[in-house]
């Protein structure tokens, strides 16, 4: 028979005590305690809500940790934080994505709702093709959520969902209202055409990256592996950095900001690599704890840089 351990299960903000459960000793992963820990005890979270660590004050204990990984012995005590209500990953994500399609989209078709009788002025053709270019780029990430991303977390805080869509769909109102406007001025068609071009290439690199990420998943597993190239040779990527779908997406957002040479899209372009460069510091951080053999010549987001 299987041996089990006996862990006392207790509250991370005051510290009382929940009960205790019996788990197999060994290789149970973080993830499989969490549901147990609210099947045991009701009272507690549901697992979805609930973040475990070892210490009061500790960090959170990741799904694939298992019992064995930690050290853990019978009498050990696991804390377990309430994260909140919760929403699922996918949920956020379309939500954030179809926002800026349609509040972009308002501004370019119903432009009188904005404009008044100035939106009876012609429009360039730089307009109609940044329209086209943020039409594909939302409508590619909405199809890529549906059917590419396999999510590592079922879901993510709710406040989140309000978090992501205040700054996708307020970024987008800001963009649109200075490209779409009467009194646009476009670029010379030289330089649109180029970052056009550019943006194309970014949008398929990005869009590549997510089918080599994917591709490193089997699906209905959390199993990590180094991501590298795959044939496609817009993942070579991978070989200068560890988060080239990052790199891309910045890419093309300065390709956009080129494009129509909008200050707007040139600060919505800034503050999205800010937060990218963020992200690819930490799994750069954590690719290289993970995997022993991580390849050394690898920067986080930007080839030699950074």
């Amino acid at each position: 028979t299987e041996s089990k351990m006996e862990l006392e299960i207790l509250n991370a903000k005051n510290s009382k005590p929940y009960g205790k459960v019996k788990v197999p000793s060994g290789a149970t992963p973080i993830g499989d305690l969490r549901a147990l820990i609210h099947k045991t005890l009701k009272q507690t979270p549901h697992a979805n809500r609930q973040s475990l660590r070892l210490e009061l004050k500790g960090k959170s204990l990741k799904d694939t940790d298992t019992l064995e990984s930690l050290s853990l012995r019978s009498g050990d005590k696991i804390y377990v934080k309430d994260l909140g209500p919760q929403i699922g990953w996918k949920t956020v994500f379309l939500a954030e994505y179809a926002g800026p399609l349609i509040v972009y989209l308002i501004f370019y078709f119903r432009p009188e709702l904005v404009y008044g009788k100035a939106a009876s002025l012609p429009i360039s053709l730089t307009t109609h093709i940044a329209a086209g270019c943020y039409t594909v780029h939302y409508v590619k990430r909405l199809l890529e959520t549906i059917f590419v991303h396999r999510f590592s977390h079922a879901t993510m805080p709710l406040r989140n969902l309000f978090k992501n869509c205040t700054y996708y769909w307020g970024f987008t109102a800001y963009v649109s209202y200075h490209v779409n406007h009467p009194q646009f001025t476009s670029p010379c068609m030289c330089t649109v055409w180029g970052a056009l071009g550019a943006f194309a290439l970014c949008e398929l690199g990005n869009f590549s990256v997510h089918i080599a990420l994917r591709n490193l998943r089997p699906p209905g597993t959390k199993v990590r592996k180094i991501p590298v190239a795959d044939g496609n040779p817009l993942t070579k990527l991978f070989d200068l950095v560890s988060c080239p779908n990052y790199t891309y997406e910045i890419g093309a957002w300065v390709s956009f900001s080129v494009l129509t040479s909008c200050l707007a899209a040139y600060l919505f372009a800034f503050a999205g690599a800010f937060q990218m460069t963020i992200w690819a510091l930490a799994k750069h951080r954590n690719y290289k704890k993970e995997f022993k053999d991580y390849p050394r010549q690898r920067r986080s987001i930007f080839p030699f840089v950074l």
